[in-house]
């Protein structure tokens, strides 16, 4: 543990076929591009830690939250179309959570902070939208329906001005939350 509060432990193992079958490849840390060492992924298993998968290099592309656990098939399980090409690991974040979060691109419109998750910005902050946010402290999932449902994006300490340059393009933002000590 660091002086930063964040555990940096993760193991995640990816398998070329489904059932952890074929040639497989141990990861511990961030992976942007996986097609050097496997040319395709269909299953996988968390040993500890979390982590984001990506359907394309970059860490760009659908993601998808990976907590410990065995996903045999994981891409009927969670609707994926592509193979996982990219992976980042979540440290484990030990302190407070904040992140403030605005209706348009670039810290535009109305904003609010939040320290919880929140599972409606529309019933809670009557917000349309969220298309910029700025995460001061921990690690956040963003949902694109509320109720943390629909596509996902994964959010870390620093700013984002605009999700399209992030490959996220018309996806809008309607609940948060943030990813706790629970992933060991």
């Amino acid at each position: 543990m660091s002086n930063t509060g964040m555990s940096m432990r993760g193991k995640i193992i990816f398998y070329e076929d489904r059932n952890f079958q074929g040639r497989s490849y141990e990861c511990m840390s961030d992976c942007s591009d996986m097609t050097s060492y496997l040319s395709r992924c269909h299953s996988c298993r968390v040993e500890s830690g979390c982590f984001m998968v990506y359907d394309r290099t970059n860490y760009m592309g659908n993601q998808f939250f990976m907590r410990r656990g065995d996903y045999a098939d994981y891409m009927s399980m969670m609707g994926m179309r592509e193979c996982i090409r990219s992976c980042r690991m979540i440290p484990m974040h030990r302190g407070q959570f904040r992140m403030k979060i605005y209706e348009r691109e670039n810290f535009g419109g109305q904003s609010h902070e939040l320290n919880e998750d929140c599972d409606n910005i529309m019933e809670r902050y009557r917000m349309n939208d969220c298309m910029s946010c700025h995460v001061m402290e921990g690690h956040w999932l963003m949902y694109e329906q509320p109720h943390f449902r629909g596509r996902m994006m994964y959010v870390r300490p620093g700013e984002y001005r605009n999700f399209r340059e992030m490959g996220m393009s018309g996806t809008r933002f309607m609940s948060m939350r943030r990813i706790v000590d629970s992933c060991h």
